[in-house]
C-alpha cells in the first residue's frame, strides 16, 4: 500500500483531530477543540523530544499507535517538516487503513491527535527538530497502545 502526503490542513486534518499554525497576528488562538482526557485518575503530562530526520526515504509506516482515552499534542519547537499519518479506529478493532491519510507538516505547524485516533510514530524529514508533547496519562495500559499493521509508503511529494 502507497499513501500520498499532502500539506497538512486544519480542514482535512479535522475528522483526526486539530491542526494549528504559529499565528499571524499578536492575540491568542485557540486550538482546544481537540484535547480531551476520558479518566479522572489521568495526569497531565507535558514532555519534551528531539527526533532525528529519517535516515532515508521512502518512509515505510510498519507500526501504529493510539492512546484511547487522551489527546496527544506535538507542538514543534524550530522549523522543520514531519509526518503526521493517521487512521480512525476500525469497529472490527485496530487501525482502519483503508481510511489512512498522511500529511506533511510544514514549519510553524503542529498537531493535536484526538482520543482513539491511531497514528504513526513521530517522523521528522529533514533535520533534527523538537517537540512539546502534551497528553494525559494515569501509568497504566491504556496510556498507549501499538499494532503492527501491513508495511505501508508514505509517499513524500
Amino acid at each position: 500500500m502507497v499513501l500520498a502526503a499532502i500539506p497538512l490542513d486544519a480542514g482535512r486534518f479535522a475528522p483526526f483531530g486539530d491542526a494549528f499554525e504559529a499565528p499571524a497576528t499578536p492575540i491568542r488562538h485557540y486550538a482546544e477543540g481537540a484535547l480531551a482526557n476520558a479518566r479522572p485518575g489521568a495526569r497531565p503530562s507535558f514532555s519534551v523530544i528531539l527526533r532525528p530526520p529519517v535516515a532515508s526515504l521512502p518512509v515505510i509506516a510498519r507500526r501504529m499507535e493510539r492512546h484511547q482515552f487522551s489527546s496527544q499534542s506535538f507542538v514543534p519547537m524550530g522549523p522543520g517538516r514531519f509526518i503526521v499519518m493517521v487512521a480512525p479506529h476500525a469497529v472490527s478493532g485496530g487501525p482502519d487503513m483503508a481510511a489512512a491519510r498522511a500529511f506533511i507538516a510544514g514549519p510553524g505547524q503542529g498537531v493535536t491527535y484526538g482520543a482513539d485516533v491511531w497514528h504513526h510514530e513521530l517522523t521528522v524529514l529533514d533535520a533534527p527538530l523538537a517537540f512539546g508533547v502534551f497528553m494525559w496519562r494515569d501509568g497504566t495500559a491504556g496510556d498507549e497502545e501499538f499494532v503492527d499493521i501491513t508495511p505501508t509508503e508514505i509517499a513524500i511529494p
